[in-house]
């Protein structure tokens, strides 16, 4: 495939293939890895996406950081935990499939499909595809067709790492009213009352579908995460413990980070029958304040 003049393909480490976006409008990275975007810097911004220091650029290996894909499940399996957490697809290596640029921006798609690798983990046919466009605005798309001849389940996520000043110091606006379970103690729903602040580990499952806004005064900005074919959103920060348990993460990189995730988690199961299709969506925008 022609790649368009904004869009370049390296391999940094030596084996590990890299799209590196330079448009006018953003530049960025995106590992066929995983079909991970690991960098989005809209013109005259900041970057938004957080990367560990840590992060293995390995292929098979998750990365710490940017927007892992989680599908076809969240979490744990749900029936065998020696499979991989949060599915197989993000240590898969993915294909291009679209590269073009305009003069708003660049559009990539990454595709994968159903192999014997993947039906050893999960034995149903697929088609995914992950459609990016990075310009101004980021915004990711996770578009799966079920290619089987019975219904299948999933369940999944776009696991956004955002880049904050200091996560004790934000505020993140659009979950009032909602309820939420906190992954970490209990199975029950408490109420969301007011703003979210950051002041201990958080791993919380919102039942909704509404736009989050992230305040960070530090940085004086706001990021505005909208999403579609969720309902559910993952709000996380391991905090200070956690953080010392996780290899691919400095011990003291967790003020720099918070996630907002678009996920079908929790009862948000998804069913896709034979010849039909998901798109779980999220697309972010940055505002100066």
């Amino acid at each position: 495939m022609t790649l368009p003049p904004s869009v370049s393909l390296i391999e940094e480490p030596a084996g590990y293939p890299i799209l590196v976006i330079e448009h006018p409008a953003a530049s960025g990275r995106i590992a066929l890895n995983g079909a991970h975007v690991t960098d989005w810097i809209p013109e005259g911004h900041d970057p938004v996406l957080f990367m560990s220091a840590d992060a293995l650029l390995e292929t098979g290996k998750p990365i710490r950081g940017g927007i892992p894909v989680c599908w076809p499940w969240f979490g744990p399996n749900p029936t065998d935990s020696s499979k991989p957490a949060h599915g197989f697809v993000r240590q898969m290596s993915w294909e291009v499939d679209v590269a073009r640029e305009t003069t708003a921006g660049v559009d990539i798609v990454l595709k994968l499909s159903d192999s014997a690798a993947t039906k050893a983990l999960w034995p149903h046919a697929f088609s995914a595809r992950l459609h990016v466009h990075m310009g101004a605005s980021l915004q990711v798309t996770l578009q799966v067709t079920n290619t089987d001849s019975a219904a299948w389940t999933m369940t999944g996520a776009l696991h956004t790492y955002f880049n904050v000043e200091d996560v004790r110091k934000v505020a993140i606006h659009g979950l009032h009213g909602t309820q939420y379970v906190e992954g970490r103690l209990s199975p029950d729903k408490r109420p969301q009352h007011g703003t979210i602040v950051i002041d201990q580990e958080v791993d919380r499952m919102y039942i909704s579908d509404a736009t989050v806004i992230v305040h960070d005064p530090l940085w004086k900005r706001e990021l505005v995460i909208e999403k579609a074919g969720s309902l559910a959103t993952v709000v996380w920060n391991p905090w200070i413990e956690k953080s010392k348990r996780l290899a691919d993460l400095p011990d003291e990189a967790y003020p720099e980070f918070l996630c907002i995730e678009a996920a079908n988690a929790g009862e948000d199961v998804v069913t896709v029958q034979p010849g039909h299709e998901h798109l779980l969506m999220q697309r972010i925008d940055v505002r100066k304040l």
